[in-house]
């Protein structure tokens, strides 16, 4: 072979190699593992896989070839969760996605090197997870979902729809939220709370559920707020069997229990927060860090009414608070 032509030659080698290089990076497979607070069977969760994947897939990455999601359903369970997250740190993946406080704090403790995208997580920065939302910091970013104010709205929509409530009980297991009773206190002190009577209402099984649902029943205008926890969601159905039951009236955090015939709902939309996760989890398997990418709160609120179960409990649907809904389901 002449100089010059193996001189083109390796020049042409050269400007090929590199693509060909970043085409072998950009098809490597990539690890996602997911821990999620719903069961297996949930509706509502395999909804927000579902959406998770659809955008991941919108955002090049392709399940079998460039990308393996491996899923773990806890349904709330604290010892299924702490498994879970160490079996996942042993997967080593690219991406941990915790759904949930319970699983935020268990995959925390499980690694501090793995980026971990947190999903429907309430007050991050309140129970110590991040120092801030603009600056996470660490190897921890991801998606809110309640802050504590949010529920003194709950309680004003409630009121709407059952003006006689007057004493309201504050649904969640406290191994999940330990705030909530420092918070529940500066809330029923609230001057437009009063005179409604706000109780912490704290359960660890369906018997507990009962129990404290009877004792609202047992005084008049007695109702409830059912706030986001992984218990409660994971027990929504033992939730929404004993309030039908005893005729109490209650607000949710999560649209599903509407349509599984709960009273009425306010809260972000779950699905959204979790199409809007993809997008980080895109930007950290192409190299981002999750300490430069702010936790971002919910943009979508959603208020949704069921018509038949408050007619069951003999209430009627107030026109201004049908004019605020979202979704009346009949």
């Amino acid at each position: 072979m002449r100089r010059r032509d193996f001189i083109t030659l390796l020049g042409s080698a050269a400007a090929v190699w590199p693509l060909a290089g970043h085409a072998q990076d950009s098809d490597r497979l990539r690890r996602v593992g997911m821990l999620m607070s719903n069961t297996a069977s949930d509706p509502l969760g395999l909804s927000r896989v579902s959406i998770f994947r659809q955008e991941l897939q919108e955002l090049g990455w392709k399940e079998g070839r460039n990308l393996k999601i491996e899923v773990r359903w806890s349904g709330g369970d604290a010892s299924r969760i702490n498994d879970y997250s160490a079996e996942l740190v042993k997967f080593v993946p690219d991406i941990i996605v915790a759904n949930g406080s319970p699983v935020l704090a268990a995959t925390e403790q499980a690694t501090r090197s793995i980026p971990i995208v947190f999903v429907v997580v309430n007050d991050p920065v309140e129970q110590g997870f991040i120092p801030s939302m603009a600056h996470p910091g660490g190897n921890v970013t991801g998606f809110s979902f309640i802050d504590f104010p949010l529920f003194g709205r709950s309680l004003q929509l409630l009121k709407q729809m059952a003006p006689g409530v007057t004493h309201v009980g504050f649904m969640f297991r406290p191994a999940d939220h330990p705030h909530y009773d420092t918070k529940l206190k500066s809330l029923a002190a609230d001057e437009q709370v009063l005179p409604t009577e706000l109780v912490s209402a704290p359960v660890t099984s369906n018997a507990e559920i009962e129990n404290q649902v009877t004792k609202l029943a047992a005084q008049p205008g007695g109702g409830l707020i059912v706030p986001a926890g992984t218990f409660t969601l994971a027990h929504r159905q033992a939730i929404l069997a004993s309030v039908a039951q005893h005729g109490v009236p209650a607000i949710h955090s999560y649209r599903a229990a509407v349509v599984e015939g709960g009273l009425m709902s306010y809260a972000p939309d779950t699905v959204d927060i979790f199409r809007r996760c993809a997008s980080y989890v895109d930007r950290i398997l192409k190299g981002e860090k999750p300490a430069d990418l702010p936790a971002q709160a919910p943009i979508k609120f959603e208020l949704v009414l069921n018509l038949k179960t408050a007619k069951t409990l003999g209430l009627d649907l107030p026109p201004t608070l049908l004019a605020l809904a979202d979704e009346v389901i009949e």
